[in-house]
């Protein structure tokens, strides 16, 4: 099963000391590390910037439907074709969707997990 996580994170140095262990595991035992992919964020701010409500609803229905063309894509989800184009386009960039060998998009991964905290300023 591939997993990813998505988490928020301030302490960028810490993050990819975490990213580096994960990669030497995996390059030393030849197992894909878990999670397959993390996704880091600076704030909850970039966080609701990448990921909107309208892009959360075309993971999770990428996710039960599978592979689909973004005109499909749109038309299940009855949203304008170039704006499902754009949230796709943005997700792409970030690697939270890619495309099937057929080029149809798709989440490549089983679970993504969201894991982060908010707290009160000290």
């Amino acid at each position: 099963m591939r997993e990813a996580l998505i988490q928020i994170r301030s302490d960028t140095e810490a993050a990819f000391d975490e990213a580096f262990e994960r990669a030497s595991t995996a390059m030393r035992t030849g197992q894909p590390s878990e999670p397959v992919a993390v996704f880091t964020f600076s704030s909850p701010a970039q966080l609701f910037t990448i990921i909107t409500p309208k892009r959360w609803e075309l993971i999770e229905h990428l996710q039960k439907i599978g592979p689909s063309s973004i005109r499909g894509l749109a038309r299940s989800i009855e949203r304008d074709v170039k704006r499902v184009h754009d949230d796709i386009t943005a997700l792409a960039d970030w690697g939270i969707v890619g495309h099937s060998e057929d080029g149809k998009v798709c989440v490549p991964y089983d679970v993504i997990h969201a894991n982060f905290d908010l707290r009160a300023a000290a």
